[in-house]
């Protein structure tokens, strides 16, 4: 079998997009933009992975270490053709076909990348060219044709007439070449006139000059060729991807009540018989599971919902796990490694922090949970709070099973709530409660008949 390589070149400067961030660094749902270029790779059996950037930093190895990649420094960005005489120390020991992508490219699909791949290994073919057409082609280079039809030359966008101009057919900017034939060619590359720039298109025609059989494969996907050079282009291939992430999930059994509205980044995962309501963003690692119902403007992030989850209106899920057919929201939030456990109810206004919760269990409403450890089956009055944080550290709150916590109490941490204690509303509670005990801890009340008519004759004096 022969034997596969990649490059994805990744070193442009990203001047249109006026950042300080590389351009493939950015994210497109959820995920950096090379990063879906490189995951096309992973079914191609592709031996080797070289990423051709202009420099390699820290950020860009954590992004990338999941990958086996292979940097190539670009040190000076004079064109395709400059980034491929960078690469060429690095393949002159290989033999079979190298893949040539961009790694602005996104929706390049997987079936294309085959097909491109097996034409230039069954055909014995020494280049193939990815081609489409564009009903508007400007900023991309152009297939010139003879009088039969045949490939004869690549014109970039830079270097064209104004009849080439008229030209639909365009270079997608995917290429698959046999290693030996490139490395023939690389040397007779030469800077263009007008910008300086070693164009790899230039190779086409140079190995047609030398006898090499060079050929195109045309793509009826024309988004495909979406490249992405500025921000406005970042939110058009931003829309096409989640259109296709949130179609994926309706025809695996998932209803999205208006689906141009919904945000699902591409790591999410969405079980069948789920209902997502219109406004609601999906990001990270998201599972969700078979059954749920997620209402309008919720935002859930790296977040783990089991069968029958119900969440309301405008409740943040972050790094929380909740368990099957329990109930959350509205106006609920959950941060910061909470595991909330099956049938149990977190309800409107109620924030819970760091904290596990168990079976059965009700907070439903107006209350903090911070650092806490909660049982089965226990009871969280209105306002309640767990008060963790002494102003130096945090400490920690348990609430055993079957407790009963009245409203407006405060627990100051470090603190037990012992099984089937009972807490008196209105307390406020310093030492551990023992089991089946009634923790009160509040003033008795006085009445003083007649003070409201002192305080008028006070005022009026």
């Amino acid at each position: 079998m022969v034997k596969r390589y990649a490059i994805i070149l990744a070193a442009g400067k990203s001047t249109r997009f006026k950042s300080d961030t590389p351009k493939i660094m950015h994210r497109l749902c959820g995920k950096h933009m090379m990063l879906h270029v490189l995951d096309k790779l992973q079914d191609l059996q592709i031996e080797k992975t070289f990423l051709i950037v202009n420099q390699v930093t820290k950020e860009l190895m954590e992004v990338v270490s999941p990958y086996e990649v292979h940097f190539i420094e670009q040190t000076k960005q004079l064109g395709t053709g400059h980034a491929l005489l960078a690469a060429a120390s690095q393949l002159k020991s290989l033999t079979g076909t190298l893949l040539v992508l961009c790694a602005d490219t996104p929706l390049i699909r997987v079936k294309t990348l085959q097909q491109i791949l097996e034409t230039c290994e069954t055909q014995n073919t020494d280049q193939v060219v990815l081609t489409t057409s564009l009903s508007n082609p400007s900023g991309y280079g152009r297939i010139l044709r003879d009088t039969n039809g045949k490939a004869i030359d690549i014109i970039e966008e830079k270097e064209i007439s104004n009849e080439q101009a008229t030209i639909h057919e365009i270079n997608t900017g995917v290429i698959c070449l046999k290693i030996p034939s490139l490395l023939k060619g690389l040397p007779h590359l030469t800077p263009s006139e007008q910008s300086g720039e070693y164009y790899l298109t230039d190779l086409f025609r140079i190995l047609l000059d030398q006898g090499k059989k060079v050929t195109t494969l045309t793509t009826d996907y024309p988004d495909e060729a979406l490249g992405v050079n500025n921000r406005e282009q970042l939110s058009i291939i931003e829309m096409k991807l989640r259109n296709k992430i949130v179609q994926k999930w309706m025809l695996n059994g998932v209803t999205f009540l208006d689906p141009s509205s919904v945000y699902v980044d591409v790591s999410a995962t969405i079980g069948s018989d789920t209902v997502i309501y219109p406004g609601v963003i999906i990001e990270g690692s998201s599972k969700i599971g078979a059954g749920c119902v997620v209402h309008g403007f919720s935002h859930l992030k790296n977040a783990v919902l089991e069968d029958g989850v119900v969440v309301d209106h405008c409740s943040i899920i972050r790094d929380s796990s909740i368990g099957r057919q329990t109930r959350v929201g509205p106006f609920a939030h959950l941060r910061q490694n909470c595991i909330v456990g099956h049938e149990s109810r977190i309800g409107n206004f109620v924030e819970v922090k760091q904290s596990q919760i168990g079976n059965k269990t009700k907070a439903a409403h107006l209350s903090y949970l911070g650092n806490a450890e909660i049982g089965n089956q226990v009871n969280i009055g209105a306002g309640t709070i767990t008060c963790n944080y002494d102003g130096k550290q945090k400490h920690t709150t348990v609430i055993e099973d079957e407790v009963f916590v009245g409203s407006g109490s405060q627990l100051i941490a470090p603190v037990t709530l012992e099984k089937k204690a009972y807490i008196a509303a209105g307390s406020t509670i310093t030492e551990d409660v023992p089991k089946q005990s009634l923790g009160i801890a509040r003033q008795k009340q006085v009445n003083r008949p007649g003070w409201t008519n002192d305080k008028t004759k006070k005022k009026k004096k």
